[in-house]
């Protein structure tokens, strides 16, 4: 792992962006940050599966739309080949079922392209140190399509019906795109005792992400 002269970790970005302003746009605030380097950039799919090969970024920014092969498909390789580092995907308003299909893919969270400075920071140290970063600006639309292209089901009990009254609210929160230290100075609780929450939030949903349990808060009607 890189570090900035000893002072701490600098994480490592690689950039997948088929538009070459917005590429550029991308590493010029990404050098804005003092623990972040951009260590590779490519305009494709398929370009960025060679270079990755010998590559260990810490984070993958993904535009979803690519030329040829688009960013789920790239993030499914990866995942596929056991070398997917925490991916955020880029993403439009008009992407929602894209987007969706990413998650599941593997995705720890997206952002819009027109993401200010402090969002994009925010959301490459949440998924850099293992958490998952949901826009809460887009979180209700991709929701919603999940909903509504779900395939039938047999009825069974709503694993939502399962949490209690704190874990709920604390699933609202994730929703929301709060990180557990924000969650805990919200709730004025320890950092410790929000974490112990969320870990009992997957455990009873059957996820393995914050992602994924918003998603079957959105879907049970929960949020």
């Amino acid at each position: 792992m890189a570090t900035d002269s000893g002072k701490g970790r600098v994480i490592r970005v690689y950039i997948v962006e088929d538009h070459a302003i917005l590429r550029e746009a991308l590493n010029n605030l990404l050098a804005l940050a003092g623990d972040i380097t951009v260590i590779g950039m490519a305009a494709c799919a398929e370009d960025a599966l060679v270079e990755l090969a010998n590559t260990d970024p810490d984070v993958l920014l993904v535009d979803i739309k690519l030329a040829a092969m688009d960013g789920v498909e790239l993030i499914r390789q990866l995942r596929t080949q056991g070398r997917l580092p925490p991916a955020l995907i880029l993403t439009t308003f008009e992407d929602d079922a894209m987007l969706l299909d990413g998650l599941r893919a593997g995705a720890k969270g997206y952002l819009l392209k027109d993401v200010s400075l402090e969002r994009l920071l925010a959301a490459i140290h949440e998924v850099a140190s293992g958490g998952t970063y949901i826009n809460p600006a887009i979180t209700e639309r991709i929701l919603r399509v999940a909903m509504t292209g779900a395939e039938s089901a047999p009825v069974h009990l709503d694993p939502c019906s399962k949490l209690t009254d704190r874990e709920r609210q604390i699933l609202r929160l994730m929703a929301n795109g709060y990180s557990n230290k924000e969650i805990a100075l919200a709730l004025g609780v320890s950092e410790g005792t929000v974490k112990n929450h969320v870990s009992n939030i997957l455990s009873k949903l059957s996820v393995r992400d914050r992602t994924r349990a918003v998603l079957k808060g959105i879907q049970s009607g929960l949020l």
